[in-house]
């Protein structure tokens, strides 16, 4: 019996296991979604804007590791996927985005709505093909399908309204969706080379990133093996942090001391599925070996001694027969004493005070001692993100993710969207910036449409705190970062969403209490310390510099009370 193209996909896209399609109707998307109004396996969720549906897929896909699907209508819907692809593609969430077209005899005329989605989203996929013809289906979609799991990352197909409600005949799969995953592990005589280079060193680093997931228990045998400091990238936090005799803390502009003095000190630093981009933190004079799945990846940071492909876990489990076990615990010890005074000082400004202020450290704090032991995390770029990165203790069975390759402002909220629709059961706490909550605040909507029980929590410091800090740290006073916000809590009230709203310190516990206990979504706006600032784990003398000069024009320019609130929060408690 003949099938519609519209039918055919919703179909595979079922085999696949898709769950949810996250999008915008529109016309140019009719077939395919009347398809889904009669799918029992398939839910249609539906946005305020596109962006946040992309967001939401990639943050799906991420977090279950399954294919996850978004969609938009021809032209401007489609083209408002593409900053969450970009996301979803640069974290190798597996995503796969149905860009709708304009009526098929109507391509190559600029007619209304026109564009040329081949092209818009070739740089954000590994795979961006037109459906032209009822002809190239059930094909194309799977090749799609395999590019986007295969991969990890993002595929896109792109078809006319029209030509998805043409009929094919094919009334099966070309063949079923291969999905599984070979074992891949570096050669022999690489191994040999590596554990030999590895027995002949006394100082040695490990630096792990998101490929580690899955590798916990093999890399605190490594650890133990080698008796080697582990340090972690941002987004490695979550697979390596826990249960880590060896952690000593992250490196990097957002890390903290202890995590960049055992990646700057050790003899040869040792990269596990990370490919940590900062090269002003990388050891000068050391040795450093990477290992990644991603051959691509060898080498684009730094300049390597070797470069492996291999899977983390697989390529430990191979050479740990092979290396000596080491003794002299002098460096490890020194780089955990280190890690210990750096979480004492960080810890020291996590607490509350009498007053207005409001410290984000302690914030996070709080959140992280109440949040359930399996909580989801999403964190704005920014500040949140520092504050998650520093204060979230990240235990075995919780997950924290935020744009934090792609870097864009406004993902918190909407990929706490997609984590809640994957794991209805769990608690999923949005820390949102205020910048980025109000730039996607229409998409509460769509919180509140579902009645999603996602916990939005507002660091509302009236700034775009990064950017001001980034100011700052240049000599410069900040300009255009000021934020003129409502009550973003009687804004939820009258949308239907429980708001609360914070204004002194005191109130932060028994006010995230409330939230993580009600049964259903809660905003809690909290009025943050707009002079906290996200000191990086070392200082060079031109910032040193800048910080100075931007205090002298401040003061000169007449607002010496920011200078001394500043000072005070951070220099002087």
């Amino acid at each position: 019996m003949a099938k519609t193209v519209a039918e055919k996909l919703v179909e595979i896209l079922e085999h696949a296991g898709v769950k949810h399609i996250h999008g915008v109707v529109g016309d140019s998307l009719n077939g395919i979604t009347d398809e889904l109004r009669k799918s029992t396996k398939i839910k249609w969720i539906h946005y305020r804007h596109e962006e946040a549906a992309a967001f939401a897929a990639g943050a799906e896909a991420q977090l279950t590791g399954k294919l996850a699907v978004c969609a938009g209508s021809c032209g401007p819907g489609n083209m408002h996927l593409i900053n969450g692809l970009y996301d979803a593609h640069r974290s190798n969430a597996p995503v796969l985005a149905i860009a709708a077209q304009i009526p098929s005899e109507q391509v190559g005329s600029s007619y209304f709505q026109e564009t040329r989605p081949e092209a818009l989203f070739r740089e954000c996929s590994y795979y961006c093909e037109t459906i032209a013809s009822s002809r190239q289906m059930p094909r194309v979609l799977q090749i799609a399908i395999q590019n986007a799991i295969g991969l990890n990352g993002v595929a896109v197909i792109s078809l006319s309204g029209d030509v998805a409600m043409q009929n094919i005949q094919d009334d099966g799969l070309e063949h079923p969706l291969f999905l599984n995953r070979p074992n891949t592990r570096p050669s022999d005589a690489d191994l040999h080379q590596l554990a030999t280079l590895i027995n002949h060193s006394k100082k040695i680093t490990l630096l792990c990133g998101a490929g580690c997931a899955g590798a916990h228990d093999a890399l605190l045998l490594l650890a133990g093996r080698i008796v080697s400091p582990t340090v972690h990238a941002l987004r490695g936090k979550e697979h390596v942090q826990y249960d880590n005799p060896y952690d000593v803390g992250m490196t990097g502009l957002i890390g903290i001391a202890s995590g960049n003095h055992a990646a700057q000190n050790c003899d040869l630093l040792i990269m596990l599925g990370t490919d940590f981009p900062y090269k002003e933190w990388y050891p000068a004079d050391s040795k450093i070996v990477q290992i990644d799945i991603r051959p691509e990846r060898l080498g684009r940071r730094c300049k390597l001694d070797m470069g492996l492909v291999g899977d983390v876990k697989e390529t430990i489990n191979v050479i740990l027969p092979l290396l000596d076990q080491k003794t002299d615990t002098t460096f490890l010890e020194q780089c955990q004493e280190r890690y210990k005074e750096n979480r004492k000082n960080l810890d020291s400004h996590a607490k509350g005070e009498t007053g207005r202020l409001i410290h984000p450290e302690y914030l996070t704090k709080v959140i992280s001692d109440m949040a359930k032991a399996d909580a989801i995390f999403t964190a704005d770029v920014g500040t949140p993100t520092v504050w998650a990165a520093r204060y979230l203790d990240i235990k075995k069975g919780r997950r924290l993710i935020g744009s934090f390759n792609h870097g864009s402002m406004a993902s918190a909220m909407p990929q706490a969207i997609g984590a809640q629709l994957a794991f209805p059961k769990r608690q999923v706490i949005s820390l949102s910036g205020d910048g980025g909550f109000a730039m996607m605040m229409g998409d509460i909507l769509t919180i509140y449409q579902y009645n999603l029980p996602v916990k939005l929590v507002i660091y509302n410091n009236g700034s775009l705190g990064f950017v001001a800090m980034e100011m700052k740290v240049i000599g410069m006073p900040p300009f255009g970062t000021d934020l003129k916000n409502p009550n973003f809590a009687k804004m939820a009230e009258a949308i239907g969403i429980m708001g609360i709203r914070v204004e002194n310190s005191e109130d932060v516990p028994a006010a995230i209490e409330k939230a993580l206990a009600h049964n259903g979504p809660v905003l809690i706006d909290v009025l943050t310390n707009p002079t906290e600032l996200a000191m990086p784990p070392k200082i060079n003398f031109e910032e040193a510099k800048g910080f100075g000069i931007y205090m002298i024009r401040q003061t000169l320019l007449g607002d010496g009370a920011e200078v001394w609130d500043t000072l005070k929060t951070n220099f002087l408690s």
